[in-house]
């Protein structure tokens, strides 16, 4: 049974029992303690938590899930991979434990006629928590599953909790028999690898409190309803269904495995360190994929590093298997064919995911090749100093900053006779790692910290906002925080957190900046609200200071936003969505956006692309996007459904979430996109947007920054002044400064040029004078000398290897030649071939000599350079490397 399938047969047999089908949430996680979604359960957390009320009592979904902690561990094992698909079925305080137990027996041991896996029931065994007594008794009593059959396992085992106070429950796992070639019997709690768990079911009914690790924390008590929330593992059931040894064999992962053994001619099987690495380009290119396809694009911090990461391991091991093409086109090609059976957004977006991921590639082997310059530097050191091992720091330097894995630098530094001090580089590695645990477990408690927001939501619901019609309102205050904690009433000069029943203020979110404004209140007190958030799903916290007077919680009040800023940001925020659609016009649907940030006045876009956009493009854009103005196009909101919305083309940025219900920005007949910002009336009232340039800011996102409005006709002003004094300076007409102007600098080159010239025949002038002073040394003819200071590291080089072909070929010759250069002295020394044959060796030479100078330096045996921080020391260097010349002569 192919994947697909099983993903087809799971949804529909959970819906045909009244339970709502919900979509994957991207692999973006809608969760600040999260960077990408490690679970099935991670969308119906709010629910979980209380945080947001459930639209349904059942739901079931195939969520796409990345777990990365073990990413070392892909490939060397069969059991490890960064991507996986979670079946789960949730109730939420509806069916408990016999309904939860029923359904999942029946799913299972149906026949492939009825719908259901067809498993052979004599196949599988339970575990359930060792104090489960009423678990045991539905499995025995209600389905009658042999007692001997049911194991019970401890807490490490059989207990959940997202490991901070919250709600947690028994479990009870399913596992599959896969027969004594994998081992002994004796049942899951002997053995795992042969007693596969193919499926968990949580019974989700107390609240715990606080502690550590998997078992070492308190229950507090129940929780005020029951829930269900089940997870079985499509890769799991995949690789038993369709009778393989393990999930890289299955058909989603197989596929990959066979196309990289096709581009490498290496055949799965054949040797265990092969095998690993066609098991990390298969698990770590499918990831790649379905991360991009979700808007994750490569980086250096966050998800985009995961990204980085793991694209660069599969790419890394391609390398290793032989590769020495560009792979990553028909690899990721034969993913999207694969998992577009189950996610066709796959192929509708395959130009833009193969747009980022083939500019990863270029991106990794620049930094391949730039990162094995360092390392060879590394290893000269290292050797000159008398050393055999590469300091961990190298290796880290090398791991952290051009992203090479460590059995790469391993594996060049031994090519090199050298190895690596693999226990430092683990070290850093640990210390990196610890810091980011130690981060993310502050940001992971962090929901503890909404519990007074929460509280208010409970109490009085979400804020209504009116902002898209108003902007100036009368509320009343729901909930008052002061530092942090929930309090009746503040006086002036505290900083507070307001909540109100309805507001005209909009909440940062969606790229926009929020309003600012003032509370006022019936009394004559007044806070200036700073900014808004939503720290919870529907609550707007207004946060401020008390300017006048005493706040109290239950107080009506006049909410009035600052009307300017408001109107300057929502300019802001319809010129993005007019560079958006000018921008995919112009370059194509890879043009999507990746982020944007609308302001009083200006706005940032940053969009999909492999490279910098030509100034002609953005010139066009900027044309296109005036033009739309002159137009006077109407803009319109609509809330509709979200296939509606699709239907009729509107445009949704990647990553962000979205209800069944959304918000559309109509723009004319130009633009048309899922939005939830304010916005202008009309495009006339922009006025005018002036793109100011783009940059990159990452591999394949570039960047504009731009100006509306009033600080666009501000920018253009001064702009016109700077042309003046130009057209001052160089007499001529505005149309006529970039044939001046280049006229000038044409002149300026030339004349740089001859003095280059006249300075490099200077240099070389002295050539027949230096070849004049060679003196023998031990039959080796050494020439030594210090050239004029401000003498560059090229001209030297120059003169150098002149001299050294002035000199007759058959006699040993040394050039050594010394500047300052900067400040700071810089030597240039050659060898003949006669030289090397005696043992005498530019680099060597050049390290004797740059240590005397106080620095470091090498390069090949026939020509080397260094330099060093004395200049004084000039003369000191001269002699040692005559010394080293006598003593290896």
């Amino acid at each position: 049974m192919e994947s697909a399938e099983i993903r087809r047969r799971w949804l529909s047999f959970f819906e045909e029992r009244g339970h709502t089908v919900v979509p994957s949430a991207s692999l973006i996680a809608d969760d600040p303690t999260l960077l990408l979604v490690p679970a099935g359960m991670v969308p119906f957390k709010p629910y979980f938590l209380g945080e947001v009320k459930p639209p349904y009592p059942r739901a079931t979904s195939v969520q796409k899930c990345v777990r990365t902690p073990d990413i070392e561990e892909v490939g060397k094992t069969t059991r490890h991979g960064t991507f996986f698909q979670m079946c789960g079925n949730f109730s939420f305080g509806d069916y408990f434990k016999e309904g939860a137990v029923k359904l999942a027996w029946e799913l299972l041991t149906s026949s492939l006629a009825d719908g259901g896996f067809g498993l052979d029931p004599e196949r599988l065994w339970v575990t359930v928590y060792e104090d489960d007594d009423e678990a045991e008794r539905i499995w025995r009593d209600v389905v009658g599953f042999p007692a001997e059959r049911i194991q019970r396992l401890g807490k490490a085992e059989n207990y959940w909790s997202m490991g901070v106070p919250g709600p947690c429950g028994p479990c009870s796992e399913i596992m599959y028999d896969r027969g004594p070639d994998f081992g002994v019997e004796g049942g899951p709690a002997v053995n795992d690898e042969r007693y596969v768990e193919i499926w968990n079911l949580v019974f989700m009914q107390y609240e715990r409190g606080e502690g550590t690790g998997k078992a070492d924390f308190e229950i507090l008590g129940d929780l005020p309803s029951q829930n269900i929330d089940t997870g079985l593992g499509l890769e799991r059931l995949a690789m038993i269904l369709q009778g393989v040894q393990n999930m890289y064999e299955t058909d989603t992962l197989r596929v990959v495995m066979d196309k990289a053994t096709e581009l490498t001619g290496v055949r799965y099987g054949a040797d265990h360190g092969s095998d690993v690495s066609l098991r990390v380009v298969a698990d770590h290119m499918r990831t790649s994929a379905m991360l991009i396809g979700d808007g994750v694009t490569p980086g250096n911090e966050g998800r985009g590093y995961v990204l980085r990461r793991i694209m660069r391991r599969a790419i890394r091991n391609m390398r290793l298997l032989g590769a020495t093409q560009p792979v990553v086109a028909d690899l990721i090609d034969v993913v999207i064919r694969t998992m577009g059976q189950q996610y066709p957004e796959l192929e509708t977006d395959r130009k833009r995911i193969e747009t980022v991921a083939l500019a990863e590639e270029a991106a990794f082997l620049k930094a391949l090749k730039g990162g094995t310059n360092i390392l060879d530097t590394a290893v000269t050191e290292t050797k000159a100093a008398g050393g055999q091992v590469l300091s961990g720091d190298r290796a880290f330097l090398l791991h952290d900053t051009w992203g090479f894995p460590i059995d790469l630098t391993l594996e060049m530094a031994a090519e090199q006779g050298l190895s690596v001090d693999e226990d430092g580089f683990r070290r850093l590695m640990k210390e990196q790692r610890d810091r980011a645990k130690a981060d993310a477990k502050a940001k992971k408690s962090g929901h503890a910290d909404l519990s007074a927001y929460r509280a208010v939501a409970d109490n009085s619901g979400s804020t209504e906002f009116t902002g898209y019609t108003s902007t100036e309102n009368e509320s009343v205050i729901v909930g008052l925080l002061v530092d942090g904690v929930s309090s009746p009433a503040a006086t002036e000069g505290d900083e507070v957190e307001v909540v109100l029943d309805r507001t005209p203020f909009y909440a940062e979110g969606g790229g926009q900046l929020a309003d600012q404004g003032r509370i006022r209140l019936d009394t004559g007190a007044v806070i200036q609200v700073r900014d808004v958030q939503q720290p919870v799903p529907g609550v707007s916290v207004h946060k401020g200071v008390v300017q006048v007077g005493e706040v109290t919680v239950g107080a009506p009040v006049q909410a009035a936003i600052d009307l300017n800023r408001r109107r300057a940001i929502a300019r802001a925020h319809s010129a993005t969505h007019l560079t958006h659609q000018a921008l995919r016009d112009a370059l194509g649907p890879t043009a999507a956006q990746a982020g944007s940030e609308n302001s009083p006045g200006r706005f940032r876009f940053d969009f999909g692309s492999p490279a910098a956009v030509p100034g002609t493009v953005l010139t066009d854009v900027e044309q296109k996007i005036n033009e739309v103005l002159s137009r006077e196009l109407d803009v319109q909101a609509e809330v509709m459904s979200i296939d509606e919305a699709k239907k009729q083309g509107a445009i949704a940025e990647f990553g962000e979430k979205y209800g069944e219900r959304v918000r559309v920005v109509t723009i004319g007949d130009f633009s048309k996109e899922l939005c939830g910002g304010t916005h202008v009336k009309n495009t006339a009232q922009l006025g005018l947007v002036k793109l100011l340039g783009e940059s990159s800011i990452g591999s394949g996102v570039r960047r504009i920054e731009a100006l509306v409005g009033v600080d666009a006709y501000n920018f253009l002003a001064k702009e016109h002044t700077v042309v003046a004094q130009l057209q001052e300076l160089v007499k001529g007409r505005s149309e006529e400064l970039p044939e001046k102007i280049s006229g000038m600098l044409s002149k300026l080159r030339d004349a740089e040029k001859e003095i280059e010239k006249f300075r490099a025949e200077k240099v070389l002038a002295a050539a027949a004078g230096l070849v004049e002073s060679a003196k023998d040394v031990r039959g080796t003819a050494l020439v030594t000398g210090q050239v004029p200071d401000g003498t560059s590291a090229d001209d030297l080089r120059k003169l150098v290897l002149d001299v050294r072909g002035r000199m007759p070929g058959d006699r040993p010759t040394v050039v050594a030649l010394f500047t300052v250069s900067g400040g700071r002295p810089v030597t240039v020394i050659a060898t003949n071939e006669a030289a090397r044959e005696r043992g005498l060796k530019a680099g060597e030479l050049v390290r004797a000599a740059a240590k005397t100078l106080g620095g470091g330096g090498g390069g090949k045996p026939d020509v080397a350079q260094g330099g060093g921080q004395n200049p004084e020391a000039v003369g000191d260097a001269v002699a040692a490397v005559e010394r080293l010349v006598a003593e290896t002569a």
